[in-house]
């Protein structure tokens, strides 16, 4: 009998309640369980070390199988997992497909995927067919086809795919789903969101000069400056939506009652990158006449099925703070994460903003007031321990998780979507329906109420 039969069993008889991770039980926050979840990870770079640092903080997960191209990465990480006395995981990585091998293990209940992007849905929809349960990076997919291969996987094997979303978890987020939950807002008219976040240190550096430094990316690229870059060079689009629009969509119920419509995108010029190369580089270095495809800022306008409607922006060629633009504008106010700031007719001062930290306070989630301490060290404030508590207590009980394939299918689908619309000077682009219809049906996840 697998561990997973275990796991299940255990589950059926403590109960399921859904919340942000489907059930939070303190036997698994702080290390009592008797037996363990089998978890492989494939790729185990910056951020597949982040996951498995915090798969490593719990008692209730052993980490059964690692995968990396990467001799130094695998060590890395091998190193990190016997200083926690661990017992050493099967090493996978002779070539970019040896992945599958790890899939083929039996005793490998759940695998964690955190490759470069173009390897994301063939990876997952791999693991889906093997029957894991698979918790996959973001973005899940490039293209719309790659988003139907998802659902189709999932559909096909009944195993679950999780999208590893964690700015859902963030906690101001949370307190103001809370709020949206609560009707403090009223009706939801107008969100806006996105990625704004000065990533030239990123996609430009060789290794060898400071971050802000580097002028190099691809084959002379570390980390993301060795892939991730390539995609500026050559397409035009929304690469990056999910940390943004993530949240918009819970709180609106997108596949759960609400659903994207249609969309439509534009681009600035680009010219972002070729200052800073030429600043960094000089105007000499061969990457300073390289012809930057994607613009400088990509704004795209979402249409849903209830009536609102949804701004996201992609800004990160430029100079400028971080900021992931939360609005949400409902009939009775609205919060607004940049000035930090809220406004609630009827209770604040008319035409004046509240700042938003009492709010915020007011709402705190119960999941944050209950687990926040455990979620001190876990990484991005927090949020990591609760994306992945989120997955492994959804893959103990073996249900569907609170972020599951059709969510990362109908997310994913804004970067396609972007491309074409940009293409085609701004023309509206029709949103696949992803769950076939079943989104008018489909159950809202209770995020507020507590049934530990």
């Amino acid at each position: 009998m697998s561990s997973r039969r275990n796991f299940i069993k255990e589950s059926a008889l403590a109960g399921v309640g859904m919340v942000v991770a489907p059930r939070v039980s303190k036997a698994s926050l702080i290390g009592t369980s008797d037996s363990k979840l089998n978890v492989g990870l494939i790729g185990v770079g910056l951020r597949g070390t982040n996951h498995l640092n915090n798969l490593l903080l719990r008692d209730d997960v052993n980490i059964a199988a690692i995968c990396d191209i990467d001799d130094s990465r695998i060590q890395l990480n091998l190193d990190a997992i016997d200083k926690k006395d661990h017992p050493k995981p099967k090493v996978f990585g002779e070539d970019e497909h040896d992945y599958r091998n790890l899939l083929a293990l039996p005793e490998v209940d759940a695998v964690v995927i955190a490759t470069p992007w173009l390897w994301h849905t063939r990876m997952a929809k791999d693991s889906l067919l093997a029957g894991k349960y698979t918790g996959l990076e973001v973005s899940a997919a490039n293209t719309l086809e790659e988003c139907w291969d998802l659902v189709n996987a999932h559909e096909e094997s009944g195993a679950h795919l999780m999208l590893m979303e964690n700015v859902n978890y963030r906690r101001d987020v949370l307190a103001v789903l809370n709020m949206v939950r609560q009707n403090v807002f009223g009706d939801l008219i107008h969100l806006r969101c996105g990625y704004q976040h000065d990533l030239r240190g990123v996609l430009f550096n060789d290794g060898k000069t400071a971050y802000g430094e580097g002028v190099e990316f691809g084959e002379k690229g570390i980390s993301e400056s060795s892939w991730r870059t390539q995609h500026s060079l050559l397409r035009n689009g929304d690469f990056y939506p999910t940390h943004g629009v993530g949240p918009i969509a819970a709180m609106t119920d997108i596949n759960r009652g609400n659903r994207f419509v249609s969309m439509t995108s534009h681009a600035t010029k680009a010219v972002g990158f070729q200052n800073y190369i030429v600043s960094q580089g000089g105007k000499e270095h061969p990457n300073a006449d390289l012809n930057w495809k994607q613009g400088d800022v990509i704004t795209s306008t979402i249409d849903t099925a209830s009536g609102e409607t949804i701004i996201i922006t992609h800004d990160c060629n430029l100079p400028r703070p971080y900021s992931l633009g939360f609005r949400v504008q409902g009939a009775n106010g609205l919060w607004e994460v940049d000035g930090n700031r809220m406004y609630i007719e009827g209770q604040s001062e008319p035409h004046r903003w509240d700042e938003a930290d009492a709010w915020l306070k007011k709402y705190d989630h119960p999941l944050w007031k209950k687990y926040g301490e455990y979620a001190q060290d876990a990484g991005h404030g927090g949020m990591d321990f609760f994306v992945m508590n989120a997955f492994v207590e959804s893959v103990k009980q073996n249900v569907a998780p609170p972020i599951d394939v059709y969510d990362a299918a109908a997310w994913s689908a804004i970067t396609p979507l972007s491309e074409l619309s940009i293409a085609n000077n701004g023309e509206p682009q029709d949103f696949p329906d992803f769950t076939r219809g079943n989104w008018v049906k489909r159950e809202q996840y209770d995020w507020i109420k507590e049934t530990y």
